[in-house]
């Protein structure tokens, strides 16, 4: 049940938050010893927040517009008093003593928190392993990655371990885990959500990351479970200095009404992208259902950049307490993920990461130049569909060599520009893996993207699709 009927039948009385509660947590009892999407579950004190809202709304009190529906916690966000390892040996048995803001707001919304979802370590990666938790699962084939660093978060919804989870986006992962997963990621505009301490507190090395890149975002089954999460979760809030003002979007109704008219690019490969040829079929087909039948103006078009991946990292690493991380791998290094110990241990120059920042500059005033002809940008969400776990990614697609992260190709320059972004359900290849359109908006055209994705939602429906999991 999505979460919309979930807090309109709990308010009317007609179900209890108690047995909804009981009947997510029973799935997770049965599903998590396979698919290991939540690292941190919390079940005692979901079952008392849900005790509580079910005797606040017997007694005709008040109660928040997610009283009693369930919510899980990527554990790169912060929760007091609930372990957040962020898939890193250095903060094995860390627990804060803070909410970030979005937990602070899905809490007093009344939501019913089930516990932390499995990360890749600091996020580092569109992978879902980490050295301290199993690896998180991809319900559709177990055997396959479920795509990062949002991992038990995609994993969860897909397997309807709760109707709602929370992710972040630095590179992509709230959209990467939304498409391997078959369901439905939005991006906000940079400071729609804001974050602290996450990505803001200088006290956590490794937490501290992702400054300039990070938003935080909802997974859901429908857009329209993804709006009323936003209508809780942004705003601004003084401990953020990059939140964005309220007042300019209407979330509960954004998705509401046609596109009918809007010019739409459509670039299926950025020009220069290695794609996967069911990849591209799927999104060919996805397309042209915004022409065909949304009333759309639909061009194949492309920013005109250079392939920005090598600045990105430079730009992360910018963002990253270098001194601070580095002064912990003596101790830590061994038990760390390989790759971003490399990452950690490169001796980054200065004109690096300066020239990162130009690239970066370039990158946005290509997007801004594409956009002014054009209200929708939209392209395949990753470049393959779901591969094998414990790798980073391919290195062969479409019969070419690349490098391991090049099926990332797609999401994150919409980091590097903070637009609004979505990744929807655009079909399956014929071995039955999820692959995904990602729906791009002008800056700060947050309703855009909200909207287009239920167009698309009503004219292509997925949420009947379930993987084959008792």
């Amino acid at each position: 049940m999505p979460a919309t009927e979930l807090a309109a039948r709990i308010g009317a009385k007609e179900i209890s938050p108690v047995e909804v509660t009981d009947a997510v947590l029973d799935r997770m009892d049965r599903l998590n010893p396979v698919l290991h999407a939540f690292c941190e579950p919390t079940q005692d004190a979901a079952r008392a927040k849900a005790a509580e809202v079910a005797d606040r709304i017997a007694r005709d009190e008040p109660v928040g517009p997610l009283a009693g529906v369930p919510i899980a916690i990527k554990d790169l966000i912060t929760t007091k008093g609930v372990r957040t390892a962020m898939g890193s040996p250095i903060y094995r048995d860390f627990v804060p003593g803070e909410d970030d803001v979005v937990v602070e707001r899905v809490k007093a919304a009344d939501a019913v928190v089930l516990g932390k979802t499995t990360v890749p370590e600091f996020g580092y990666s569109g992978a879902g392993h980490n050295p301290v938790s199993p690896a998180a699962r991809n319900p559709w084939n177990i055997a396959m990655t479920p795509g990062g660093s949002s991992s038990g978060s995609g994993a969860a919804v897909a397997a309807g371990i709760g109707p709602l989870a929370l992710g972040t986006d630095g590179g992509g992962s709230v959209r990467i885990p939304a498409a391997h997963c078959g369901i439905y990621g939005f991006k906000p505009s940079m400071g729609r959500v804001p974050m602290y301490p996450g990505a803001r507190d200088e006290r956590y090395p490794g937490a501290s990351s992702w400054e300039s890149l990070g938003h935080i975002g909802p997974l859901t089954r429908t857009v329209a479970d993804a709006a009323l999460v936003m209508s809780v979760a942004a705003g601004p809030d003084p401990r953020d200095r990059l939140s964005l003002p309220a007042g300019d979007v209407d979330w509960r109704s954004a998705p509401e009404g046609g596109i009918r008219g809007l010019r739409v690019a459509f670039s299926p490969d950025w020009g220069y992208l290695d794609v996967d040829p069911a990849v591209r079929e799927i999104t060919a087909r996805a397309a042209e259902v915004f022409e065909r039948d949304l009333g759309c103006v639909l061009e194949e078009a492309h920013p005109g950049w250079e392939d920005p991946f090598h600045a990105f990292w430079a730009v992360v690493v910018a963002d990253t307490d270098l001194a601070g991380l580095r002064a912990l791998l003596d101790k830590y290094g061994g038990q760390m993920s390989p790759h971003l110990v490399d990452l950690l241990s490169r001796n980054w120059t200065a004109e690096e990461l300066t020239s990162a920042r130009m690239t970066r500059k370039a990158v946005n005033n290509r997007m801004w130049r594409l956009m002014a002809d054009y209200d929708l940008l939209i392209t395949p969400t990753l470049a393959v569909p779901p591969f094998p776990l414990y790798t980073q990614g391919p290195e062969i697609v479409d019969e070419h060599m690349v490098p391991s992260t090049a099926w990332l190709g797609f999401s994150f320059p919409i980091n590097l520009t903070g637009q609004p972004a979505a990744s929807v359900p655009a079909g399956f290849t014929t071995e039955g893996l999820p692959v995904g359109l990602q729906i791009v908006g002008r800056h700060l055209a947050d309703a855009d993207v909200l909207r287009a994705s239920a167009a698309f939602e009503a004219a292509a429906p997925w949420a009947q699709f379930w993987p084959a999991m008792s």
